[in-house]
């Protein structure tokens, strides 16, 4: 990594609000007097720079080059806190001023002014990795938590943030170290066993493998829905595509008419699936037109369901599944399709087809609300597949993560290979396993490469 920026200890400054009007903002500033530092721009400097930790202190943040007259910025309380009682492990000093944005930014230009650089994206959170005060599991949890687009993904990163994934990486590496010690006292003291898996107990090892099968395994979920998945809404002109659309948004996003060809162009938003943050576009009618923007709007239709992880394909009910809906679904070779019979509001007896080119099929009245449950839970079905929903278990927060796992079960397999076989020694055993720590090493920080480190805190925003 490249620490031309990320120096420890110097002291440092962000803001770390939003910086848009607001009722409340706050600057950060971390790092070695950083609070003596501080002080010098306070209107109470004895206070501040006495105060003990965990405390807040009342005052003017003040420009010590201007009159006494003219000096005082703004009216403010700040958060003192003292190493290693803090977010990054050092003595931090937070703002809370108002947040109007001149406010905010006079503040941040204060401190760069009086003895403080700009904080680079992610120190906040790196110094507090390197201080022992979280490991990579964390602090990568932090970020998935400002990411989150749904409570149920947020959840997820807050279990990670909490340390369940830690915890369990830890509970692994012991088992590893556990076997490793019977393997040491086998090479101190040999016996004459015939072969190598005679020299120590495999169950151990086969335990070992089967837990990091299923955290690999858990990479699958936790990426969806950290990602989200691309739910495309097709169908005929005045199937119900925008109505749909808005009910599934819960709000009115799109344009909803009786007449024909009314969606010209594709519109998006979120939806939560479930906890699943879904990519949900409404487009424009399946239908041949004259209308050189509406035939445009229909290629972009086709051009989006190729890239879809769902379509959802809608049918107005009264009208019965045509031909040509079972064409266009036909032609979706790659892409799951859901057979939607909408409106059926109007037309209690409608029965779904059993059959067809499609993965499921439901009935639903965008309308009223009805068998939208039964849609959502259809949706999320097909794009979790076989992926492991298991809510009692960590699961993995990161591609990094899973690679370092995958890593450390081809090791841990291995191991297990040469101890059946009886091809290598005791030693290559010992190799195998001691690699596989290194691996799950990287996951939690024990051991990471510097260009890691920095791929990993270079996402982060500026002041955490």
């Amino acid at each position: 990594m490249n620490n031309v920026g990320y120096t420890p200890e110097e002291p440092i400054a962000a803001i770390a609000t939003a910086l848009v009007p607001s009722a409340i903002g706050i600057v950060r500033v971390s790092g070695k007097n950083c609070i003596e530092l501080a002080s010098r721009i306070f209107s109470r400097p004895k206070a501040l720079s006495e105060a003990q930790g965990n405390s807040l202190v009342y005052g003017w943040m003040i420009d010590p080059l201007k009159s006494k007259e003219s000096n005082r910025i703004d009216e403010v309380m700040v958060g003192v806190y003292r190493a290693p009682k803090s977010f990054t492990g050092e003595d931090m000093v937070e703002v809370f001023c108002h947040g109007g944005v001149s406010v905010v930014t006079s503040i941040y230009s204060l401190f760069l002014a009086n003895g403080f650089r700009p904080a680079e994206r992610g120190e906040y959170t790196f110094r507090a990795y390197i201080n022992g005060k979280t490991d990579l599991t964390k602090a990568e949890a932090v970020k998935e938590i400002i990411d989150s687009k749904t409570d149920v993904s947020r959840g997820r990163a807050a279990g990670r943030l909490s340390g369940n994934l830690f915890e369990l990486i830890d509970s692994i590496k012991k088992r590893i170290v556990d076997v490793l010690g019977n393997i040491e006292v086998e090479i101190e003291y040999p016996e004459d066993e015939e072969n190598i898996a005679d020299c120590f107990d495999t169950a151990p090892l086969m335990d070992v493998k089967e837990s990091l099968e299923r955290l690999g395994a858990s990479w699958k979920s936790e990426k969806l829905y950290q990602d989200g998945a691309r739910v495309v809404l097709c169908g005929k002109t005045n199937a119900g595509k925008s109505s749909l659309f808005n009910t599934l948004l819960k709000e009115e996003r799109a344009i909803v008419s009786n007449i024909e060809g009314t969606t010209r162009d594709w519109i998006e938003s979120y939806a939560d699936f479930g906890g699943i943050p879904v990519r949900l576009f409404d487009t424009a009618g399946l239908r041949k037109t004259d209308d050189v923007i509406e035939a445009r709007g229909v290629e972009l239709t086709r051009d989006l369901s190729e890239d879809a992880d769902v379509i959802l394909y809608l049918v107005d009910a009264n009208n019965g599944i045509q031909k040509e809906d079972i064409d266009y679904i036909s032609e979706q070779k790659n892409v799951p399709c859901v057979l939607v019979m909408n409106k059926c509001e109007c037309n209690g007896s409608v029965v779904i087809p059993t059959e067809g080119p499609w993965r499921n099929a439901v009935k639903i009245s965008a309308k009223n609300g009805i068998g939208i449950d039964e849609l959502v839970s259809s949706v999320k079905e097909i794009v979790l597949g076989d992926a492991s929903q298991d809510k009692e278990h960590a699961g993995l927060g990161s591609e990094r993560q899973k690679n370092s796992v995958q890593e450390a079960l081809e090791r841990v397999s291995h191991a297990l290979e040469i101890a059946s076989t009886g091809d290598y020694g005791l030693d290559a055993v010992v190799q195998d396993l001691e690699d596989a720590l290194d691996s799950l090493g990287e996951v939690t920080g024990d051991v990471t490469p510097d260009d890691v480190l920095g791929n990993i805190f270079s996402r982060f925003c500026v002041g955490k």
